[in-house]
């Protein structure tokens, strides 16, 4: 069984992304939701832009989540001492993936769920928020694989490949899933 926090109390997630404008933010929104309460959410950045993005925040309010706490952050704020302690932080770019981390609290299990940052997307309004639901999707799925992983029965090596899996699977819903 992994030793994750084993009280009955939701796990602690950190996602994470370079300024925490966009994924690492709809993420966190993502998971809070589909979680059902087995998990708690929460994102940052290495160097947080302060802002989140209004496109990912439109999106995230046509769809019915909830934007009121959602706000960029860094990484400092769940590092060192008194620190929530952490059970899984995702980086979710690539540019940050193999940066140094903070000693995070709890030792946590990691991993990396990078997919194309859509605040890059050059072209007309359309083209833009295509890119942001495709991220919305891609994180999406990874997320709802997550959430529906029984992650508290899994010996840790079962649960770093169900990760390694969810990571490899830029679209996929089902394979992680259905090993599960």
């Amino acid at each position: 069984m992994i030793e994750l926090n084993q009280k009955e109390e939701p796990l602690n997630v950190l996602f994470l992304g370079g300024s925490n404008s966009v994924r690492s933010i709809m993420a966190e929104a993502i998971l809070n939701r589909e979680g059902m309460g087995r998990f708690r959410a929460f994102s940052a950045g290495c160097e947080p832009s302060g802002k989140v993005h209004p496109c990912a925040l439109d999106l995230l309010s046509k769809l019915n989540f909830d934007i009121s706490k959602l706000h960029s952050k860094s990484w400092s704020e769940f590092a060192g001492a008194g620190a929530l302690p952490l059970d899984l932080v995702f980086t979710v770019c690539d540019s940050i993936a193999d940066m140094p981390c903070p000693d995070w609290p709890g030792d946590p299990m990691t991993g990396n769920w990078a997919l194309p940052d859509p605040s890059l997307t050059k072209g007309k309004d359309p083209e833009i928020r295509l890119a942001f639901a495709d991220a919305f999707r891609m994180l999406n799925n990874r997320v709802v694989i997550l959430a529906s992983l029984p992650v508290r029965s899994l010996d840790k090596s079962s649960l770093r490949r169900q990760l390694e899996l969810i990571a490899k699977k830029k679209d996929a819903f089902k394979s992680a899933a259905a090993a599960a």
